[in-house]
């Protein structure tokens, strides 16, 4: 396996280049690996067609977080049709849960996906791109999948239909979990993994271990990548008031100026990350709103800012609050103001249990080669998969989703394009995936 030193590195191969595993014919991907499962192979073969079609559907239709309706209608659908055990609808709002119980007896392993759209108005030329617009902070958007969710729910889908047909020899139980809102609910609710956690999707038939993928927009179709050990950074939002007193712009010796000391607290934040933590723990202060006044003479009574935090150790995370509010508190005590900080800690960091990494990354090269999996560094991205490896031991993976003859915008982008090819390979490494480890748990025979 490789390295890939920066996970935002764009190395795309020429157009139709061979990919090792990867033949590029009729959108769907060929000539899989010996080492591969032919029952799971023959069982894609099978499917695919349909799940590319339900695909299309989602990418179509899209809904924002929490309003999933129609998704998970289709989701429940789907599994029902296919047998399963049990369909378990509305946890988090739109949620959905289905067991499937396998012929044998064994562990129980989950497998989660992401359902939900951007408020983002497509721009990807795709014959089945959205039109849907819909209501958003207040505002009318374009919604559609440019994050890839689209994706993520018909490779689970695949791998429900795929594992159903295998039932009898599956030994264990595997639970699927398909989540809403993992980019966040709307303002003012609560949704997304913290809320489906909360409400008891790992209860009850409780998983050992559980797996996640997310497609990714700088590497092609027919890579896979993950990061051993924090992999996706935990996400905090602030919110500043800093009030001063008002005053005429020519008159600033009657001003307490709020406008001077958010500037110097702009600046001084940056000196958390320079000067107060080792410059081996990765971290980021962003200051991304700086507002105030009204006129160009007059200094206004407040000013607001507001940003992120990003960090991969807890340690890092308190001090980080920490320093800001002491920055906070002298810069407005010397320039004789107030203020007033917000500091929501949002998703925690995500973490791949190193053990259960160690133990799946060579199914990952069974199915597409060792040649063509790499080790990603870390991102300062955001990934609810946090709250569900959080409890139990998690592997969170990419999926190269990229077409090199068309290309694809970054992640939230208008442009955003994941390829239908991406759908078998998802297919094959995740039920692969799923098998491996259940039959890593059967007690050994004599």
């Amino acid at each position: 396996m490789r390295t890939l030193r920066s996970p935002f590195r764009t190395a795309r191969p020429a157009a139709r280049r061979a990919l090792g595993t990867v033949a590029w014919l009729t959108g769907t991907l060929v000539t899989p690996l010996a080492g591969q499962d032919p029952a799971v192979d023959a069982a894609i073969d099978g499917v695919i067609d349909r799940i590319v079609e339900m695909r299309h559907q989602i990418h179509q239709f899209p809904e924002l977080g929490n309003r999933e309706f129609e998704t998970a209608a289709m989701v429940a659908a789907h599994l029902r049709d296919l047998g399963f055990d049990e369909v378990i609808e509305g946890v988090a709002h739109t949620g959905v849960i289905g067991i499937l119980k396998g012929g044998l007896p064994g562990d129980v392993v989950a497998v989660r996906a992401d359902m939900d759209a951007l408020p983002v108005t497509e721009n990807t030329g795709y014959s089945f791109a959205s039109t849907v617009r819909a209501e958003y902070g207040g505002q009318e958007v374009g919604v559609s999948h440019a994050c890839g969710h689209d994706v993520h729910t018909a490779v689970q889908l695949g791998v429900a239909s795929v594992l159903a047909s295998m039932r009898d020899e599956i030994p264990g139980t595997i639970k699927f979990i398909f989540q809403p809102a993992e980019e966040g609910p709307p303002p003012g609710e609560e949704g997304g993994a913290d809320l489906m956690v909360r409400e008891g999707a790992l209860e009850g038939v409780v998983p050992s271990a559980i797996f996640g993928l997310h497609t990714f927009a700088d590497m092609d179709v027919g890579k896979l990548g993950y990061t051993p050990g924090p992999a996706f950074a935990a996400v905090d939002h602030f919110k500043i008031r800093i009030i001063g007193r008002q005053a005429h712009g020519a008159q600033p010796q009657t001003s307490i100026d709020p406008v001077v000391m958010a500037s110097q607290t702009v600046t001084a934040f940056q000196t958390i990350r320079s000067r107060n933590l080792s410059p081996l723990e990765p971290s980021v202060v962003t200051v991304g709103v700086m507002r105030g006044g009204e006129r160009f003479n007059i200094i206004p009574q407040e000013m607001w800012l507001e940003g992120t935090v990003r960090t991969y150790n807890p340690d890092v995370r308190d001090a980080v609050e920490r320093r800001m509010d002491e920055i906070l508190d002298g810069i407005t005590a010397a320039g004789g103001g107030s203020y007033v900080l917000d500091y929501d800690r949002g998703t925690p960091a995500t973490i791949n249990d190193r053990n259960l990494t160690v133990e799946m990354a060579p199914t990952l090269a069974k199915i597409v080669g060792e040649e063509n999996v790499f080790v990603l560094d870390p991102t300062m991205g955001g990934e609810d998969f946090a709250y569900f490896a959080n409890e139990v031991p998690g592997f969170y993976y990419r999926l190269g989703s990229v077409n090199p003859e068309l290309g694809s915008g970054g992640h939230h982008t208008p442009d955003f394009r994941a390829d239908d090819a991406s759908i078998p390979i998802g297919m094959r490494a995740m039920s692969n995936l799923l098998l491996d480890y259940l039959k890593s748990r059967l007690p050994p025979t004599d």
